[in-house]
């Protein structure tokens, strides 16, 4: 009998598809599901989903639901994370900021001066989380949703003795999404995909084991295909190889997309796959959510519909692989252990990884291609640089973070960079509780 606990849990559609994914495997139906949220409202509103979805689906499952912490890891086997630390009054403002400074963004929660200051302020948390579980539950696998993602893994596999993967969707997400051009049903398609989270490349797409990359790029000629990804194909063309996640996100990673008003006319407003090319797309949608979110959820409520298909996403399977339901692939965050020789070691790389009762184990890749490898290198210098201000407390290490970050310095000097960040730290004063001074 499984005891999974959900930290975070007031994100009401993802954990209850979460729970609905972990039900339907026959090991996992009798679990008893542990939801922890410091929202009190949203906590008791996902309870009444879950135990919907119990009561539908007939499962022999328990559903607890807690706003202490350690009483919901006490015991725990695998533990699902999905919080936001801080809200959007505070995470405005690594957005708004930078846009004072002329640095434009888009998403901003993973990478760039809005993703290392989201992981300043998450870093403390996630380890928080972690020194719980190696007391209450120390042999408990920990799978991560939250941005930014490679990050946050990374402050956890090096300062904690959990087993720790990130979880996203982006690498089963964009496969579809390249089977879907060339017309491949996903039974049919193998992939090998490696790099780091948001930034892995698929150094191999097979349609029936022959190499589908060619017809990619002849889909590529039809208007619609190549209007949907405009950034993402741009790196593609160039570079040889596709990356995952979204073309905002990754028009933000780089210093190709966003430096230049032109350049973002050009990449980033246009075409049927693109999120409004505007700065602070993500926050207006965040603002809006936080009026509907009531209202949604009490009309799922009141329908009372359970759909007992089971999701893609990865979190179901790995339990039910770690619980002894046998051996599951997915695509995981995992220090490298020499898995991407031309990567640093022990930095957190998503790469194949195989869930079973041993945990996970990485399978080797070898090298990436160098143009690759490149671009990853400076996104992992960025990342360590900010993963040790994180756990250190040393704002000078923020500064050294962001003064290497792609998108900063192609548009800013070194001395703007550093006035930027201190009025990023103070800002962010309080919500950084490692740091004993913010004054760089």
């Amino acid at each position: 009998m499984a005891r999974i606990a959900f930290i975070g849990a007031g994100s009401f559609g993802f954990t209850r598809k979460l729970v609905n994914d972990v039900l339907n495997f026959p090991l996992l139906e009798n679990s008893t599901i542990v939801l922890m949220d410091i929202d009190k409202e949203r906590l008791d509103f996902v309870k009444r989903a879950c135990d919907m979805i119990v009561e539908k689906g007939e499962y022999p499952a328990k559903v607890i639901a807690t706003m202490d912490r350690r009483e919901a890891l006490k015991g725990a086997d695998a533990v699902i994370c999905t919080i936001l630390a801080g809200d959007t009054e505070v995470w405005k403002h690594d957005i708004l900021i930078p846009k004072k400074y002329g640095i434009d963004t888009n998403v901003g929660d993973t990478r760039s001066v809005s993703g290392i200051f989201r992981a300043l302020r998450t870093i403390p948390v996630m380890v928080d989380i972690c020194r719980d579980m190696e007391e209450l539950c120390p042999n408990a696998i920990l799978l991560n949703y939250t941005n930014p993602m490679a990050m946050l893994c990374r402050a956890m596999q090096k300062a904690t003795s959990i087993q720790v993967t990130g979880l996203c969707h982006s690498v089963q997400g964009t496969a579809a999404m390249l089977a879907k051009w060339i017309g491949a049903p996903m039974a049919e398609v193998d992939f090998v995909c490696a790099g780091i989270n948001h930034q892995a490349w698929y150094t191999r797409f097979l349609w029936n084991k022959e190499d589908a990359y060619p017809l990619i790029r002849q889909a590529m000629r039809k208007k619609a295909v190549r209007n949907h990804e405009q950034v993402r194909n741009e790196m593609f063309m160039q570079l040889g190889y596709y990356v995952t996640e979204s073309s905002g996100h990754n028009s933000e990673y780089s210093w190709w997309f966003r430096k230049r008003p032109d350049l973002i006319e050009k990449y980033c407003t246009n075409g049927t796959g693109w999120n409004p090319g505007e700065y602070a797309y993500i926050l207006k949608a965040y603002q809006k959510r936080k009026s509907t979110w009531k209202k949604d959820i009490q009309a799922w409520l009141k329908k009372g519909e359970v759909n007992k298909n089971a999701g893609h996403e990865y979190a179901a399977s790995i339990i039910n692989g770690w619980m002894g339901g046998g051996p599951f692939e997915f695509n995981g965050n995992v220090p490298n252990k020499g898995i991407i020789s031309n990567l640093p070691e022990d930095a957190c790389v998503e790469v194949p990884v195989i869930a079973d009762r041993r945990g996970f184990s990485a399978m080797h890749v070898g090298p990436l291609p160098a143009q690759l490898a490149a671009l990853n290198n400076v996104s992992i210098a960025v990342e360590e640089m900010a993963v040790e201000a994180a756990l250190t407390g040393d704002p000078e290490m923020v500064f050294h973070s962001i003064l290497y970050d792609p998108l900063s310095a192609a548009v800013l000097s070194m001395a703007e960079i550093r006035k930027m960040v201190a009025e990023m730290l103070k800002k962010n004063e309080k919500h950084l509780p490692t740091f004993k001074s913010v004054k760089i």
